[in-house]
């Protein structure tokens, strides 16, 4: 019992680390909805995120196939971040129910894309399906809390949105490059990849956040 505990929360700790970056898009994505139906969208997202993961976890092998799901994923993060930077991501005053279903089915792709490099390493951490998919669950389900969180906390300090954007759009490169040397391996040409370390990730990633936040609070006081 104490063995599979520790399983199981090894492998929260897993997702959540290894998916932590999503929880930042996720509030980036819903933020411009009215407040009512960005419960909604990530409840939905939540809904589709258990189904992605499991039939993930059952095709991993498969999935890690699926390169261009990372490119066009990481392509559509930094054009997030690049139509903020431009000055064209406006509160929609009025969503159709069309509008909403497509940012819903946006926000699943987009969790997908950032399960891929996440799924061997929680399949390869323990072969106990059923206590992968625990973990696995649970640790969506912080995200999720994380991501509404952090809306709430853009809302209070208005100018961590640019970090959010800055974020996203790091992230988007990460997942770009990531899906570029699948695609190199798969056609047997590794020389073609472009490698992020994992240190230069998120040693950049916390430059953005530390230094971000710090202007940001200063700004608002």
């Amino acid at each position: 019992m104490s063995e599979a505990f520790l399983v199981v929360l090894s492998i929260v700790a897993l997702e959540a680390l290894l998916s932590g970056d999503n929880a930042m898009v996720l509030a980036v994505m819903v933020k411009p909805l009215p407040p009512h139906l960005r419960t909604r969208a990530l409840l939905y997202g939540l809904v589709g995120a258990y189904l992605l993961r499991g039939l993930a976890l059952v095709f991993a092998l498969w999935l890690m196939r699926l390169w261009w799901v990372e490119v066009l994923g990481g392509l559509y993060l930094v054009y997030l971040m690049l139509r903020h930077f431009r000055g064209e991501a406006k509160e929609a005053p009025s969503l159709t129910a069309r509008d909403f279903f497509r940012l819903v089915v946006l926000i699943n792709l987009v969790d997908l894309a950032f399960a891929i490099d996440s799924i061997l390493v929680v399949v390869a951490f323990s072969k106990d399906l059923p206590l992968v998919f625990l973990g696995v669950a649970l640790g969506i389900l912080l995200i999720r809390l994380a991501a509404g969180g952090m809306v709430r906390l853009m809302e209070a300090y208005p100018a961590l949105e640019r970090v959010a954007y800055a974020l996203v759009g790091w992230a988007g490169v990460k997942l770009f490059l990531e899906g570029w040397a699948t695609f190199s391996e798969l056609s047997h040409h590794p020389e073609w990849a472009l490698h992020l370390p994992k240190a230069v990730f998120w040693g950049v990633t916390l430059g953005i956040l530390l230094l971000g936040s710090l202007l940001a609070v200063r700004k608002h006081a």
